[in-house]
């Protein structure tokens, strides 16, 4: 059985040991010196405990409007981000470690787990005494009622569901009693205690409807929400019946809703937020905020997201796969990334190393095509495609490259108009309102789409079912490859992690050759606080993981 209770370790300082190396040879030694030990570790819990301060609103400012306050019928951080404090999961990652792993899964409502000996059932033991916010006793028929609404078995159907990808490999959820439920699956899958681990993995209650929740949600979380004003605010309140003993440390959470992220970043410079929107803050707009503001507390990361281009594949002439091998050949990869004042990864459909766990290395990305160093060989076949297909410098392309009016999306879909100029595309950028982004993917109108992609965890699992599957929601460009599809079920029930390894990495080189959605860099940027936020850890693998805020505390 796997517990996930963790075990703290304590040692006294080695000067202070090697004193008593002469007493230790005796039975009263070895008693005196553990008795100390046990002093000595219950003093540190004391200081750690008295030195996270209670109280205080921590302000942050948000880039977007929550579309809803459902984290399960959403997929962006701005939903995330503000309401995550509300929910708890069966399991989460350890807010503290900076990379999200199957090694630092943490009990969340669920005590502890266990798998069957063919893995195809886990068990969670769960915690008793757990509250909704309005006072209903947690069980176990949250949990089944949770999982019945993500794979479809429920009558209060979900209006979107981006993650009915991650759990097609669920059977059913069934509890024995209140406090144990087990999840059956159809085969055996190692990542579902990850994907379970996520912040887009809530836990939703029986007895409120959906339409509730995406309003005025109740959760068990440590924040309750107090106030949602479109267009505005966020005002989330301690949890006081919250069950982890001593947290959360903070009275509350306000989030503003800013119609400039610029203005918004002066903001937190003139002291008015005490932490940026995650992974807001730009590498060029970073020196300006050291340099206003030299006592904020800055951490450049990567986020596992990726900017790639999204192809209309029933437009044409994008309906023709050598025109859309054409766009791939076009891309010089090292100047966007030069563009972000070099900090950027060239990589694959995987998060590539070493923040990420899965990605291919780089001599295996090099031998894809399109994703070797020599660009202007790549270019030269490029040209030679077009020319095939009727286009040169007589008879140039003519398209648009649509993209959303953000820095992260616009600045980059400015130097692909430019790149795709050598091999006679003309192409007009369409900047799309921020809001109005994904539900123009949605109805595929677009022709060029210059998109980032952010994952939920750092799993192949979730990357490729939810990105390139047949009937995923988040495969904007309808891409559909079932040959492929199939090696995406034969790498997800793969016990042995190096042979598991080997295949993504053989599904992520053949998903990059085929032009699924090519990969133009993965991004890097910062988040900042001012000095008195304490108990938060920038996160290197996730930009969904790490905002319950149950540990952090202000220092004044």
């Amino acid at each position: 059985m796997k517990v996930g209770k963790r075990q703290a370790r304590h040692a006294l300082p080695g000067r202070a040991l090697r004193g008593l190396m002469p007493v230790l040879s005796t039975r009263a030694g070895r008693t005196a010196v553990l008795l100390v030990g046990i002093v000595f570790a219950l003093l540190c819990f004391a200081d750690a405990a008295l030195a996270q301060k209670r109280g205080g609103v921590l302000r942050m400012f948000q880039r977007d409007n929550p579309p809803s306050t459902s984290i399960h019928e959403e997929f962006s951080p701005a939903t995330v981000v503000p309401f995550m404090p509300v929910f708890n999961n069966l399991v989460m990652f350890d807010p503290s470690v900076p990379q999200n792993s199957d090694k630092s899964i943490v009990p969340d409502l669920a005590e502890s787990w266990s798998w069957n000996e063919d893995k195809t059932e886990l068990t969670f033991k769960l915690r008793r005494g757990v509250k909704w916010h309005d006072g209903w006793a947690f069980t176990a028929a949250d949990v089944e009622c949770t999982f019945n609404l993500l794979t479809g078995r429920a009558r209060d159907k979900l209006k979107n569901n981006p993650r009915g990808s991650w759990y097609g490999n669920i059977n059913y959820v069934r509890g024995s009693n209140d406090y144990e439920v087990t999840i059956h699956l159809n085969h055996p899958q190692p990542s579902l205690l990850t994907l379970l681990a996520s912040g887009l993995s809530p836990i939703y209650p029986c007895h409120i409807p959906g339409a509730q929740m995406r309003q005025k949600p109740i959760g068990t979380g440590p924040f309750k929400l107090e106030a949602f004003k479109q267009f505005d605010s966020v005002r989330l309140v301690r949890n006081p019946d919250y069950f982890k003993p001593g947290k959360p440390h903070l009275d509350g959470i306000e989030f503003y809703i800013a119609s400039s992220p610029s203005t918004a970043l002066l903001g937190f410079v003139a002291g008015r937020y005490d932490i940026t929107f995650p992974w807001e803050v730009t590498i060029p707009q970073l020196r300006d905020v050291r340099r206003q503001s030299p006592r904020a507390v800055c951490e450049t990361t990567s986020m596992n997201n990726n900017t790639n281009i999204l192809v209309n594949r029933e437009t044409a002439p994008f309906d023709k796969p050598d025109i859309r091998r054409a766009l791939s050949l076009a891309l010089d990869r090292r100047a966007f990334i030069a563009a972000n004042e070099g900090d950027g990864q060239i990589g694959g459909t995987m998060q590539p190393p070493s923040d990420g766990m899965w990605g291919l290395s780089t001599d295996r990305l090099a031998t894809v095509p399109g994703y070797g160093p020599d660009v202007e060989k790549n270019r030269e076949d490029a040209r030679a495609i077009m020319g095939r297909a009727g286009f040169g410098p007589e008879k140039r392309m003519r398209t648009k490259v649509q993209t959303r009016a953000l820095s992260l999306y616009r600045n980059p879909a400015a130097i692909l108009v430019d790149q795709l100029r050598e091999i006679h595309i003309d192409a007009e950028l369409d900047v799309v309102e921020a809001s109005q982004w994904f539900p123009r993917l949605a109805r595929k109108d677009y022709t060029i789409g210059l998109n980032t992609t952010g994952n939920g965890v750092d799993d192949p699992d979730q990357a490729f079912f939810e990105n390139f599957s047949c009937r995923s929601e988040r495969n904007y460009n309808g891409y559909c490859n079932g040959e492929i599809e199939r090696l995406f079920e034969l790498q997800s029930s793969e016990a042995d992690h190096d042979k598991r390894k080997q295949m993504v990495w053989e599904i992520d080189a053949k998903l990059l050759a085929d032009g699924a959605r090519p990969t133009i860099m993965w991004n890097r940027s910062a988040t900042c606080w001012q000095p008195y936020v304490k108990g938060y850890v920038a996160q290197v693998n996730s930009m969904f993981n790490a905002f319950r805020f149950e540990d952090v505390w202000l220092d004044r």
